[in-house]
């Protein structure tokens, strides 16, 4: 009952109040990252380090700058999420944040649960204590976020089961809800990406992407793990991958066989998003690391309607379109 409440509250309250000052419906800045993992010694043997932990730093700092009504970071927090020592300095970038009241919330990735999953998994949750490792969702002016697991093989059966009956519960009252206006779905292995190093997840592609696509309301599914930014258009709806929080660049495969990419050409070394709602549609913005290593600034911007191809605002120029190739709690 009280996550019930909470849910109606977050939805019907969400005009935010800064500075003694209410900020107007739809103007509230979402920002979404991903991957902000430092390096491993074994990764670099294949891929090359640019400044990496220095990227990542920077990419907190303008986090903090921009004051979000939140940050979601989409699992590979840290490298080694049994780690003490590779949590220090994570733990004190989110410090930061949420000294300047910016809630963080994440999913876990495949680092989380490398080695001693354990471990790691209870590690990532005394940072994130909101977090459910089979679902949970955020709502933020009107917009509601679902948080997925993607790391099925470190849950049961069951547990796989409960989540995607959440997911499809979850879809089905916020498409019901009138005070959402836009649902984005996210985790951490990504569906559609034409990594070098990664594959695309066949389990997400069968799990969550079905049900994603069949909601009316659903307008973004954003993921991680292959640390690059890409943006696909499948069957009239949006995916985007974020992983460039500062994991080792990954090469992407180009030409024949590989899918259509309506951000071929920008490829931005570390970045991440914000997304605003702008009525019934999202307003998504790229913030990248400047060639110089001393800051981010704008990128690539577009809008997404439900109903509509992404429009490109801050390019001159547009690639193709691409191939098909709550809840009753806000946790499970």
């Amino acid at each position: 009952m009280i996550q019930k409440l909470f849910v109606f509250f977050m939805a019907a309250f969400s005009a935010l109040t800064v500075n003694g000052q209410q900020e107007p419906p739809g103007e509230r800045v979402i920002a979404f990252a991903s991957d902000t993992q430092a390096p491993m010694w074994v990764e670099t043997i294949l891929l090359r380090s640019r400044q990496n932990k220095t990227a990542t730093r920077l990419l907190f700092e303008d986090v903090a700058r921009r004051q979000p009504a939140s940050l979601f970071i989409l699992g590979d927090v840290v490298n080694l999420g049994y780690s003490e020592r590779q949590w220090k300095p994570i733990d004190r970038y989110l410090e930061h944040l949420r000294t300047k009241d910016i809630p963080v919330h994440a999913i876990l990735g495949n680092h989380e649960v490398m080695g001693r999953a354990r471990e790691g998994e209870r590690k990532f949750q005394e940072r994130f204590p909101n977090h459910s490792r089979t679902g949970f969702a955020e709502v933020i002016d009107s917009v509601a976020v679902i948080l997925l697991n993607s790391n099925f093989n470190t849950l049961t059966r069951a547990e796989n089961e409960q989540q995607v009956k959440w997911y499809r519960e979850t879809l089905a009252a916020f498409d019901a809800d009138s005070s959402v206006r836009c649902i984005i779905t996210t985790c951490h292995h990504s569906p559609f990406t034409n990594s070098k190093i990664v594959k695309p997840s066949n389990e997400v592609q069968e799990r969550f992407v079905p049900l994603y696509l069949a909601s009316r309301k659903s307008q973004l599914f954003l993921s991680g793990h292959c640390h690059a930014f890409e943006h696909y258009r499948v069957k009239g709806k949006d995916f985007m991958v974020i992983g460039g929080g500062g994991g080792l660049n990954q090469p992407l495969r180009q030409g024949i066989g590989t899918l259509a990419d309506l951000a071929q050409d920008y490829k931005p070394l570390f970045h991440y998003i914000t997304v605003k709602r702008i009525d019934d549609r999202l307003h998504v913005s790229s913030v990248h690391i400047r060639e110089d290593f001393t800051a981010f600034e704008e990128g690539q911007a577009f809008d997404i309607n439900s109903q509509t191809e992404a429009a490109y605002t801050h390019l001159n120029h547009l690639p193709g379109s691409s191939t098909a190739g709550p809840a009753p709690s806000q946790k499970q």
